[in-house]
């Protein structure tokens, strides 16, 4: 094997759910290598055919090495399949991912290296400004350097702005939230933000008061207020929603979804939009 050729490669992470798994495996294995440099493509929440060919026909613009993390047998069989066809190598996270990986790249591990999937790399540290940056512009504030960011949140207040953030940043994104409220124009600079992907979050009615409600009680406070009155919670979101539809920006309900599902669905979006934007630049 050649060890000390220089490794460049496409990486596509395919997960029925929220890709954490297939990422933390593969990351973790491509730690074992030196020289290794990966354009890595996510792909969450993949639970029909459709949405299959949808990443296949990214596969095959790119090429590289394919990993997943699929329940669904008959899904994993037409992945497997035409990755097959294509010649590109594609395996389960639970599979014996080194060796395969090392057979592909014809390059051996370095095992002398113990914990080394936990070195402190240019991943960690940008992680860790991720996080910072999530806290420095959480629920609306230093809004003057939003530009900077890479996606910008926006809802009324109780929609999981705070900790979808929160989650984005672990995930190595750089995410600010900006409130919604009534009455309140939201900041001049969200309307012309250029670079980040600003996303619009949404909830029922019901569910948001019951969420508020629960609220005021964690901070004993138990009078009846607009915040709290169905009527005016209804009117909130309406005029929200306006606000997004007037700036096209996309929008998520997060009614029935979790923190991580949601945050899958944005770096996919993100995802989507960052292709579009090097495709159209070509």
């Amino acid at each position: 094997m050649n060890d000390s050729k220089e490794i460049n490669f496409h990486l596509h992470l395919v997960s029925d759910s929220t890709a954490e798994t297939v990422s933390s495996v593969a990351r973790a294995s491509i730690a074992q290598f030196d020289g290794v440099e990966i354009e890595e493509h996510t792909w969450p929440l993949v639970r029909t055919k459709a949405q299959v060919d949808k990443v296949l026909k990214g596969i095959r613009e790119t090429g590289g090495f394919v990993m997943y993390t699929m329940a669904d047998k008959h899904l994993r069989k037409h992945l497997k399949k035409n990755c097959e066809e294509m010649g590109i190598p594609c395996i389960s996270a639970i599979a014996r991912m080194i060796t395969v990986l090392s057979e592909w790249m014809d390059k051996k591990t370095t095992f002398h290296k113990p914990g080394r999937q936990h070195e402190l790399d240019e991943d960690y540290f940008n992680r860790v400004e991720a996080i910072n940056f999530a806290l420095t512009h959480d629920d609306g504030q230093s809004v003057w350097d939003l530009e900077e960011a890479d996606v910008v949140l926006v809802g009324a207040s109780r929609t999981s702005k705070s900790p979808t953030s929160m989650y984005l940043a672990y995930r190595g994104f750089r995410a600010a939230n900006v409130p919604y409220v009534t009455g309140v124009p939201l900041p001049d600079i969200v309307h012309k933000l250029k670079n980040p992907l600003v996303v619009g979050l949404t909830i029922s009615p019901d569910v948001l008061v019951q969420i508020r409600k629960n609220r005021l009680l964690s901070i004993n406070e138990q009078k009846s207020t607009d915040y709290t009155d169905i009527e005016r919670v209804k009117e909130e979101l309406v005029q929200v929603r306006r606000v997004f539809t007037k700036n096209r920006w996309p929008v998520i309900d997060v009614t029935r979804r979790s923190v991580e599902e949601t945050t899958a669905n944005i770096i996919q979006m993100f995802e989507k939009r960052k292709y579009q934007r090097e495709k159209g630049s070509k």
